[in-house]
């Protein structure tokens, strides 16, 4: 692994020591240069945007596919890049180990596992042992990178914060270096987080126009990611330009 790679790695863990930063979503090299010029620190990975890119939905591109990727936007910059990793694109634990191993040579900085499956979240002992075969693979690896365990139980509708932190509780003593819970956008809701799974870093989505980066510093967040948000938006202005031209 080159020094470029150890020293970006040892940035982005700083990053998340103390204080709070912000993690844009890039979804190609162009916008993840932009990013880097704007001044942002770190930079991570939308699956969503990803796919838009191919002409594809979210959720349609391969484990290979998303390493291209990732190695595309490593290529690209001269930040640290927080994968965006799905599921692990895989059924098993072992599998998810395996293709973790696989993320890690790209030369991401961290990397994110979610504990969704379609429209349904994996009981939590399978969930629990999916994020500690990602955890396992990476220390075997012997690279410092970051693993953020990830759960969608908001994300899908499933909006009580009780079992929410219970899973994000489980995957920070799994292993998990940082923890998240898309979609949760009470300020309340997102203090009570930050506190239960202290002292490990907590990042936010940015959802919504209520939510503001001054506030969520304020609560203890450590970084807030963008999502799809900014894709979103630049395939919005696409849209617009292109109706226009349209006969």
């Amino acid at each position: 692994m080159t020094n470029a790679f150890i020293a970006r790695r040892a940035a982005f863990r700083a990053l998340h020591q103390d204080g709070f930063f912000v993690l844009p979503n890039p979804w190609d090299a162009g916008s993840a240069v932009r990013l880097q010029k704007l001044g942002f620190k770190a930079l991570a990975s939308t699956s969503a945007g990803m796919a838009w890119s191919w002409g594809r939905a979210d959720g349609e591109v391969t484990v290979d596919e998303v390493l291209e990727h990732l190695r595309l936007l490593v290529a690209a910059t001269d930040l640290p890049v927080n994968a965006d990793f799905e599921a692990g694109f895989a059924d098993t634990p072992e599998g998810v180990g395996a293709n973790v191993a696989l993320a890690v040579e790209t030369g991401v900085a961290g990397l994110s596992i979610e504990d969704r499956i379609g429209k349904e979240l994996y009981d939590l002992p399978e969930a629990v042992a999916r994020i500690a075969a990602a955890r396992a693979a990476i220390d075997a690896s012997g690279q410092d990178v970051m693993l953020i365990g990830r759960t969608e139980g908001f994300l899908i509708g499933r909006d009580d914060l009780a079992p929410t932190i219970e899973r994000l509780v489980a995957y920070a003593e799994a292993g998990a270096d940082c923890l998240y819970a898309p979609v949760v956008t009470k300020y309340d809701d997102i203090a009570v987080i930050v506190a239960a799974v202290a002292p490990k870093p907590v990042n936010v989505l940015l959802w919504g126009p209520d939510m503001k980066v001054a506030d969520l510093a304020g609560l203890g967040v450590r970084r807030a990611s963008t999502g799809a948000a900014l894709a979103a938006a630049a395939w919005a202005g696409f849209d617009v330009a292109a109706k226009d031209l349209a006969i």
